[in-house]
């Protein structure tokens, strides 16, 4: 009840984008954890065919963040965030209706380039429209998106018992629905003409090093994010010996999140620099592999040993809601708030680069322990990632390299 009423107290533009971001990960997460298996056993495509599908579609988004965050600056947010939304219904539907090669790489690339889109575009509008309370907004826009990705995957799980084809086109309705209402909430606002060509505000950012550097350190933070996807629920079915334990991961993260980010973000905004506690938050990640790691080589399953993968998911869970918000309202810090939009893109881009490299030695590490009988290996790998970062973050700190107070914002384009 307290969340709905913070939320109220946002404009309403604010408040659409934070339901939109439950949908869009509610939609997302109904289709895409299911998207492989339907491509080997419905469609009986090889795995190297698998691959390349889902391989475009994450290519298409990570590669053109740039261009959304281009696009949000100089045609406004509204606009792109709408396209976003429709062009993911289009792609979704796809999926659902097209069994050949050449439809399915469509569906992926239009998938992609929509994320691509809305997702900087998304961000942008926040941290412009939400004020001095970009840091609560962040707050309530993680919890938001933490809740669709929880219900997203129960819900496939449901539809999938008619068939894949309902799933998808479900996911295409609420990406439908989002669009529509977009396109009658979001307001308006003339777009404010950027100074210089767009090859030219591409420049200006990538010659940041200052933010260059902080994206690059933020290589920890999205990496560790990913693990919730891959090397805490395989360590939780190891724990268990049961395959349904994977849930109990994202229960705790959805249970925390729900109770503890809004109320985190507002007691540590009143207390000492932004800076320093994604720092905190950067180590907390980080520590949250050492538990898990004690419980790695037990070889004998049993529901004791789940406790430790728990706790350092309920670790990573917390690390997480301390710097994620703050970390979103630090980016516009960094430049003219008429580029907004082209930092969040570049961020995620460079970021998300990183974070791939990161996840390749994660695999790696995974792999390299379960033949050599050193499970602790992995959960190693990820501290050192999280404890990296946050000294990447600090030594960037002592340099005082980061934004240290926010810019006045501006009216939100639209």
């Amino acid at each position: 009840m307290k969340t709905w009423h913070e939320m109220r107290r946002f404009p309403l533009a604010v408040q659409l984008l934070l339901v939109n971001q439950l949908g869009v990960n509610t939609g997302f997460y109904l289709l895409i954890p299911y998207l492989a298996t339907h491509l080997d056993e419905n469609l009986g495509l090889s795995a190297a065919v698998v691959g390349v599908v889902l391989g475009v579609r994450n290519l298409s988004q990570q590669g053109l963040f740039l261009i959304g965050g281009s696009a949000s600056d100089r045609l406004g947010a509204r606009g792109v965030i709408i396209a976003g939304c429709a062009l993911r219904t289009v792609g979704f539907a796809l999926f659902a209706l097209g069994d050949s090669l050449p439809l399915l790489l469509a569906a992926s690339v239009l998938s992609g380039l929509a994320g691509a889109l809305f997702n900087p575009a998304v961000r942008a509008y926040i941290a412009q429209e939400a004020d001095e309370r970009k840091a609560e907004a962040f707050a309530l826009f993680n919890m938001f998106a933490t809740t669709g990705a929880l219900i997203g995957p129960l819900l496939g799980s449901a539809l999938l018992l008619v068939d894949f084809r309902t799933s998808a086109l479900t996911a295409a309705g609420i990406f439908a629905a989002l669009t529509v209402a977009q396109a009658l909430v979001l307001p308006a606002r003339q777009v404010k003409p950027s100074e210089g060509t767009v090859f030219a505000n591409w420049r200006e950012v990538l010659g940041n090093r200052a933010f260059l550097a902080f994206a690059l350190a933020m290589v920890g933070m999205f990496t560790l994010q990913n693990q919730l996807y891959l090397l805490l629920p395989d360590g939780a079915r190891r724990a268990t010996g049961w395959d349904g334990a994977a849930g109990l991961v994202f229960l705790v993260g959805t249970v925390s999140n729900l109770a503890l980010q809004l109320r985190i973000t507002r007691a540590l905004s009143s207390r000492g620099s932004r800076t320093r506690w994604i720092v905190v938050g950067l180590s907390v990640m980080g520590l949250a592999f050492l538990p898990p790691a004690l419980v790695a080589d037990t070889g004998s399953p049993g529901w004791l040993d789940a406790v430790p993968v728990l706790l350092g998911a309920l670790l990573l869970y917390l690390g997480v809601m301390v710097a994620q918000p703050f970390v979103m309202e630090l980016i516009p810090g960094f430049g003219r708030p008429e580029l907004t939009g082209t930092y969040f893109g570049i961020f995620y881009v460079v970021s998300g680069i990183a974070a791939a490299v990161g996840n390749t030695v994660v695999g790696w590490a995974m792999d390299t322990g379960a033949r050599g009988n050193a499970g602790w290996l992995p959960w190693a790998c990820c501290a050192l990632f999280g404890l990296a970062s946050a000294l990447g973050v600090a030594w960037l700190r002592r340099l005082g390299s980061l934004p240290t107070h926010r810019k006045p914002a501006v009216p939100a384009t639209a």
